[in-house]
C-alpha cells in the first residue's frame, strides 16, 4: 500500500493512552534533543514517528557530567550525559512554542533527585501543550543516599504518585532493568497511577582504556544501549506485559531496535509501541525503512493493524507443564477492535 511522503499507512496507527500515534515508532529521550535538532538533517521528518520524547528535563538547569560522555562499545554505546538541560521553565517557555505539534506527538521526560522535584517539573509540564509525560525513575534519590528511585519499588511508587497528583496528562513510567524484579515494580507503579510504561532504560556498564589503565567515561560508569541489550530488553518487555495486559496498559518497548525485524520482535513480546534511539546515531533516516518493513510484514500476514501483533508471542511449554499467557489470544484480538482517537 503506497502512501504520500510523510503520510503513514493507516494500518500503522495505534491508540496509546487515548492518543493517536500515526506509527508505533517513538523517538527516545536523549537521542533527538528537544525535537528540533534532527530536523536539520536532510530527509529526516518527525512525521515518520508516532511520538517523540524530549530530552530529560529537571527543575533547574544542569551542566551534566564531565567528558568524555559517550563511548562506543561492541554492538552498543555507553553514555553518561548527566541530564544536561536548560531547566523546565526554559523548555516550556522557549522550546515548546517553536515545536510543530501537527508533525507528531511530543512527550516530556521528567527527571529529578527528590520526589518534590518530580512533582514540580510534572506540574509545570501539565500547564503546557505537551501530549504526555514520561517519568525517568532511574535518577538517584539524594535523600536516600543516592539509590536510584527505579531500583526500589516503594520509591518508584512514591514518584509515580507524586507525578499523578501533578497532572491529568498520560503518565509513562520508564522502568530500569537494573533491579531485581521489574514486573513487581511495574505492578506498584501501575497501582500508583502510571498509565503506561517504557521498557527498558539503559543497563549500567563501564569501559576501560588498557593503556592508561583508567575508565573511558568521565563519570566512570554509564548507561549501555544499542543492539547488545536487545535480548534483555525483550525479556523485560514480556515480563512487564504479563502485568499490563489485563489492564489494557500499553508499553513502549525499547533497547537495541535497529530494524523492522527488531521492532516486530518487541511488538510480539508485548509492546504496543517501539522506541528508536541509539540506531539514529548511525542512521538518522532509519524510520521510513522500519515503517515500510512493518507494513511488508502486515501484508505477508494479511493483518489489518499493527496492534494485532502486540503480545501475540507463543511460549514453548516446559515438559509436563501447561503454559498459559496472562492474556489470552481472544483478549488480544478483542483489544484490537478499538476506535482510534480523532486525527489531530
Amino acid at each position: 500500500m503506497s502512501t504520500l511522503p510523510g503520510i503513514q499507512d493507516p494500518r500503522l496507527a495505534i491508540d496509546f493512552c487515548g492518543l493517536r500515534f500515526d506509527t508505533p515508532l517513538v523517538l527516545l529521550s536523549g537521542c533527538v534533543g528537544f525535537g528540533e535538532e534532527y530536523t536539520r538533517v536532510r530527509g529526516f521528518s518527525n512525521r515518520d514517528a508516532g511520538a517523540l520524547c524530549l530530552k530529560g528535563t529537571t527543575l533547574k538547569p544542569r551542566l551534566g557530567n564531565p567528558p568524555p560522555r559517550i563511548c562506543e562499545t561492541t554492538n552498543g554505546m555507553l553514555n553518561a550525559i548527566g541530564l544536561q538541560n536548560p531547566g523546565v521553565d526554559h523548555v516550556v517557555e522557549q522550546i515548546l512554542p517553536v515545536l510543530d505539534f501537527t508533525e507528531t506527538r511530543f512527550i516530556a521526560n521528567v527527571s529529578g533527585t527528590t520526589v518534590e522535584e518530580y512533582y514540580e517539573v510534572t506540574r509545570r509540564f501539565d500547564d503546557s501543550p505537551i501530549d504526555a509525560i514520561e517519568i525517568n525513575i532511574s535518577c538517584p534519590n539524594v535523600k536516600e543516599g543516592g539509590i536510584a528511585f527505579g531500583n526500589d519499588p516503594k520509591l518508584s511508587a512514591q514518584v509515580v504518585a507524586a507525578c499523578r497528583a501533578a497532572t491529568t496528562k498520560p503518565l509513562i513510567t520508564k522502568l530500569s532493568p537494573n533491579q531485581t524484579d521489574i514486573a513487581a515494580n511495574a505492578r506498584v507503579c501501575l497501582e500508583a497511577g502510571s498509565d503506561a510504561f517504557a521498557v527498558i532504560n539503559t543497563l549500567m556498564g563501564m569501559a576501560i582504556d588498557i593503556e592508561a589503565r583508567t575508565l573511558v567515561i568521565g563519570n566512570n560508569q554509564g548507561g549501555l544501549s544499542g543492539p547488545a541489550i536487545k535480548p534483555i530488553a525483550l525479556l523485560k518487555v514480556h515480563q512487564v506485559y504479563q502485568v499490563c495486559c489485563k489492564h489494557g496498559v500499553p508499553i513502549i518497548g525499547q533497547g537495541g531496535i535497529a530494524s523492522a525485524e527488531d521492532a516486530l520482535e518487541f511488538l510480539i513480546a508485548g509492546a504496543g509501541a517501539v522506541g528508536i534511539g541509539t540506531a539514529l546515531f548511525y542512521d538518522p533516516l532509519l524510520l521510513p525503512t522500519i515503517n515500510q518493513g512493518i507494513c511488508t510484514y502486515l501484508d505477508r500476514r494479511e493483518l489489518t493493524n499493527v496492534s494485532q501483533l502486540t503480545g501475540s508471542l507463543r511460549l514453548h511449554p516446559s515438559p509436563g507443564v501447561i503454559v498459559e499467557d496472562a492474556c489470552s489470544t481472544r483478549d488480544r484480538l478483542e483489544a484490537v477492535d478499538i476506535t482510534l482517537s480523532a486525527d489531530r
